[in-house]
C-alpha cells in the first residue's frame, strides 16, 4: 500500500506523515487547474512548512495567503516575496506589521481591511513609521464572517483606501468559503451567485475612475468555479495536503491525500475494543467523533471516543489486532491537525529520513 513505512519502528507516535512525492502531485494539479501559477494565492495556512513553501515556490507559485502575522514571516524564511495576511489587522497587530515590514524589506507584506475605524489607525501607525500599509479590501459576499457588505457605504471605503496618504489598495479579497456543495454545479451556481454583486461593485469602480483592482476569491471549495474567471486570482491550501472531508465533498478535485496520521495501538482493554495514542491532541476535534479520522489500514471499526491522549475504538477482527500493531489515518479536517504537531516526519520513497518544522502554528517567530 502507498502510505505503509519501511522504517516505521523507527518513528514515535502520534505523528504526523508528510508524503513528499503526493505534495508534489497536488501542487502541479493546483497550477494545472488554475491554468498557471501566476493565478494562485496559495494559503499557507493548510501546511505552516517552509518547506512546502519552498516546494511551491519551486513550481513558479510566487503569491501566498496567511493566517497570522507569524505565518507570514514563515513565508519571508521560505524565501517567498509576496504575503497576503488574509485578516483585518487590529490593536498591537498593526505595529506588529510594521516591523515585519522593517525586519523583511524586500518582501510585500498586505493584509486586509473592511472597516474606516481599522483604515484610519493603519493609515496613522505606517505613517507614523514613514511607511504605506498595503491592503486589500475583503468583501463580504455570503459568509458573515468579515469583510465589508456590498453595500451603498462600501464605495467610500475603496475611495478611502485608495486616497489615504499611507495606505495602498492593492484590489479585492472575497472569502465564500460558506459554499459547499458536494455537487459541483450547484456549487458553481452557488459562488456564481455570490459574485454577481462583486461584477457590479467592479462596474462602479470602472465607471468612477477609479484604478482597477484585482480580485482574490475562494478557497479550496470555490476553487474549481473561481479557476474558469479568467481575471480572478484563487487561494486554495487545503488541496495541497488533501484531507478526507474535501475528498468525499469535493469530488471532481482530483488531490491526493498527502499528510495522515500514524498512531499505535497501546491497549486492549476489553473484547470489542482497542485504544490508540490519538487523543484530542493527535487529530483535529471540533468536529464531532464520526468525523476525525479514517483509518486506511483497519476495517469494521467505529470510533468511540477519545480524552487527551487517548482514542477508543470500537474493532471486528478484535483477535488479530496486536497492542503495538500501527495504524494510519487520514484526518477529516487537515488543517487544525497540522497545528498541533511541532514537526513532522517526512516520507519519500516509503522511508522517513528527515523531519521538517511546522514552524508556522507559533503565534509568534521573531515579529
Amino acid at each position: 500500500m502507498w502510505y505503509k513505512i519501511n522504517n516505521v519502528n523507527e518513528l514515535d507516535s502520534p505523528s504526523l506523515l508528510i508524503y513528499k512525492e503526493r505534495v508534489q502531485n497536488n501542487i502541479e494539479q493546483m497550477i494545472s487547474i488554475a491554468g498557471s501559477a501566476e493565478r494562485l494565492f496559495t494559503h499557507v495556512k493548510t501546511n505552516k512548512m517552509p518547506e512546502i513553501v519552498k516546494m511551491m515556490l519551486a513550481a513558479g507559485i510566487t503569491k501566498f495567503k496567511c493566517a497570522t502575522i507569524a505565518e507570514a514571516e514563515m513565508v519571508a524564511i521560505a524565501g517567498g516575496k509576496y504575503a497576503l495576511i488574509s485578516h483585518q489587522l487590529v490593536g498591537p497587530k498593526i505595529e506588529r506589521l510594521v516591523k515585519l515590514r522593517q525586519k523583511y524589506p524586500e518582501v510585500f507584506f498586505a493584509s486586509l481591511i473592511d472597516s474606516t475605524q481599522i483604515a484610519d489607525a493603519h493609515n496613522e501607525i505606517f505613517g507614523q513609521n514613514n511607511l504605506v500599509s498595503d491592503v486589500f479590501l475583503d468583501i463580504n459576499n455570503g459568509m458573515n464572517r468579515s469583510g465589508h457588505e456590498l453595500n451603498d457605504q462600501i464605495l467610500n471605503l475603496y475611495i478611502k483606501l485608495s486616497t489615504s496618504s499611507h495606505l495602498k489598495l492593492h484590489g479585492l479579497h472575497v472569502y465564500d468559503g460558506h459554499l459547499r456543495a458536494s455537487d459541483f454545479n450547484e456549487r458553481k451556481k452557488e459562488c456564481d451567485a455570490g459574485f454577481v454583486d462583486v461584477k457590479h461593485f467592479l462596474e462602479t469602480i470602472k465607471s468612477e475612475g477609479l484604478a482597477k483592482p484585482i480580485v482574490i476569491a475562494g478557497g479550496t471549495p470555490a476553487f474549481t468555479t473561481h479557476a474558469l474567471r479568467n481575471e480572478t486570482y484563487c487561494s486554495p491550501g487545503t488541496c495541497v495536503l488533501w484531507d478526507w472531508g474535501y475528498s468525499d465533498k469535493l469530488i471532481e478535485q482530483n488531490f491526493e491525500y498527502a499528510a495522515l496520521i500514524l498512531t499505535r495501538v497501546i491497549s486492549k482493554p476489553k473484547h470489542g475494543i482497542i485504544t490508540v495514542d490519538m487523543g484530542h491532541k493527535a487529530v483535529a476535534a471540533e468536529n464531532p467523533i464520526d468525523k476525525r479520522i479514517r483509518f486506511l489500514n483497519l476495517e469494521n471499526y467505529e470510533l468511540l471516543g477519545q480524552s487527551e491522549e487517548h482514542g477508543v475504538i470500537a474493532v471486528k477482527d478484535w483477535n488479530v489486532i496486536k497492542v503495538g500493531d500501527v495504524l494510519y489515518g487520514v484526518p477529516y479536517h487537515i488543517c487544525p491537525t497540522v497545528n498541533l504537531y511541532d514537526e513532522a516526519y517526512i516520507v519519500e520513497n516509503k522511508e522517513v529520513k528527515e523531519t521538517w518544522q511546522v514552524l508556522g502554528r507559533k503565534r509568534k517567530i521573531s515579529v
